[in-house]
């Protein structure tokens, strides 16, 4: 098994076992700030009620993006983090 696969695998039984979905979940990443990914990140979520935060970094070279949105399943949770991997760059925390 991947590691990648691994991960989600783990994530899940987690998910499920301390979550009542639906349920507010909260997204933290961490993308550069040189190209344009924080709208890459932002429009994954566009028109699903997410609420967007972003924090530049103090040198101004990575920008923090916080979203919380509301989902109905461990699965959709997984299925934004896949979504997201495939932006440059960016960091899931």
């Amino acid at each position: 098994m991947s590691d990648k696969k691994q991960f989600y695998t783990k994530l899940k039984g987690q998910l499920d076992e301390t979550t009542n979905f639906p349920a507010d979940y909260m997204y933290k990443f961490i993308v550069p700030s040189t190209e344009n990914q924080v709208h890459e990140v932002q429009s994954l979520f566009d028109n699903k009620g997410a609420v967007i935060n972003t924090k530049k970094s103090k040198t101004g070279k990575y920008i923090s993006v916080s979203i919380v949105l509301k989902v109905q399943t461990s699965e959709e949770v997984i299925a934004y983090y896949k979504k997201a991997e495939k932006i440059k760059g960016i960091i899931s925390l």
